[in-house]
């Protein structure tokens, strides 16, 4: 089944949504490219409250995820990961609940240096979440999964006994999930999704746009995506065509400026995958590869 995406999502910023028992939303005002209509916060319990990727530090959203808190008491924050658009209100909010902040932990150094991405350079959670380990509140737990790919530090939280996967930018409904090097890495990605198709999960919240109401077929899709978009990478390296501008401008349509720069960082992260398994030579030239790896309607081309 081919991949297809929805951007239908009913909401009005500020005001609180529910979305599942014990669980609202709130979307921050934050609309771009990235983001589609802004970032979604959770709020998770009714009495003692978890609070899950509190978002940009935007006055507006703070006041309206507090009046959405009112007089309960928030336990923990939870971040899926430190791009500025989900975590920098983590350290406002925490100071005006008293909350601790918990994700998997800050980036390095290095990699602070080795990137052009929007990073919250200040995350630093105060409790610092291995892959599975497990926070329970009054009427909720949430388990913390590792699923690198798009960022390093980037964790999924399976709210359980509810099946229900809050799902940050690891796979959303209305787009694919943007992987740009050095810090996203195709392989890793693919070994988190098909990690996720493993679990029965019945919803996805993700942190942008509407629920993944099917989620195992949508994250199968997502892999079938990612493999054809690889063969039609190797297609165009077989017609010699190497530079992933021009690649963009072969494969992509319809995209805005600032996501013609996404898509050239994922070709990048799409090559640099390649080159890791010996499949192309660091110039982008082909190797012989497993003759079922290529598009057969490309082997002609070559030479």
């Amino acid at each position: 089944m081919a991949l297809t995406f929805t951007r239908r999502f009913d909401f009005d910023y500020c005001v609180p949504a529910q979305v599942a028992p014990g669980v609202r939303r709130v979307v921050a005002r934050n609309p771009k490219d990235y983001t589609l209509f802004g970032t979604n916060t959770y709020v998770i319990g009714t009495d003692s409250l978890a609070v899950l990727d509190p978002g940009p530090d935007l006055d507006e959203h703070i006041d309206a995820l507090m009046a959405t808190i009112g007089g309960a008491v928030v336990s923990h924050i939870f971040v899926t990961h430190s791009h500025e658009d989900h975590s920098p209100a983590a350290r406002r909010l925490s100071e005006l609940t008293g909350a601790p902040v918990c994700g998997f932990g800050p980036l390095d150094e290095v990699a602070r240096a080795q990137t052009y991405e929007d990073i919250d350079t200040e995350f630093d959670p105060d409790i610092r979440l291995g892959d599975g380990e497990v926070i329970a509140g009054a009427g909720w737990t949430l388990r913390a999964l590792h699923t690198p790919g798009h960022f390093p530090n980037h964790l999924c939280y399976a709210l359980d006994g509810r099946k229900i996967l809050f799902s940050g930018d690891q796979v959303m409904a209305w787009a694919t999930t943007v992987i740009s090097p050095p810090l996203g890495h195709v392989g890793q990605y693919l070994a988190s999704l098909a990690r996720l198709a493993a679990y029965d999960f019945d919803r996805y919240l993700p942190s942008h746009g509407p629920e993944v109401a099917e989620p195992a077929r949508h994250v199968r899709d997502l892999i079938d995506h990612r493999h054809e978009r690889e063969r039609q990478i190797i297609g165009c390296l077989a017609q010699g065509i190497a530079d992933p501008a021009i690649m963009v401008e072969r494969l992509y349509e319809g995209l805005t400026p600032r996501l013609v720069l996404a898509a050239r960082q994922s070709v990048r992260a799409h090559l640099i995958h390649l080159q890791e398994r010996g499949l192309i030579c660091r110039e982008n030239r082909l190797r012989d590869a497993d003759p079922h790896f290529i598009d057969p309607k490309f082997v002609a081309q070559r030479g």
